[in-house]
């Protein structure tokens, strides 16, 4: 794993909106900025683990974005329980859920088939 890669797994979850820290924001997203694209898939998974509890101030869409790069496979993701995160189902919904039906994702989510019909 490249050392930017590390460096920023390194300092953990993105902040939240309610961070007072400003230069905290700021240093992440250049952290962000110095990781040539494409990732590893080591990487990819890696850097996945580093979503806090909203999208701090864009930073979160640009480690999204990042991760997409990876050069190959994504990183698996679980299917989100009910307390599950926003992030962690903003990931499912874009590339954990791959392989699946339509039937299967009707089936293990009631409501879309409900809304689905009208």
């Amino acid at each position: 794993m490249r050392p930017e890669v590390q460096a920023f797994v390194a300092d953990g979850p993105l902040p939240d909106w309610d961070t007072d820290d400003e230069e905290l924001v700021d240093r992440r997203f250049r952290q962000i900025e110095a990781i040539s694209a494409p990732v590893t898939p080591d990487e990819a998974h890696a850097l996945a683990g580093c979503f806090g509890p909203d999208d701090c101030y864009g930073v979160a869409w640009s480690l999204l974005h990042l991760i997409e790069t990876s050069s190959g496979p994504l990183p698996a993701v679980t299917r989100p329980g009910p307390d599950a995160d926003d992030w962690h189902r903003t990931l499912w919904n874009r590339w954990g859920n791959h392989g699946l039906t339509d039937e299967d994702l009707t089936r293990e989510n009631p409501e879309v088939s409900t809304r689905s019909q009208h």
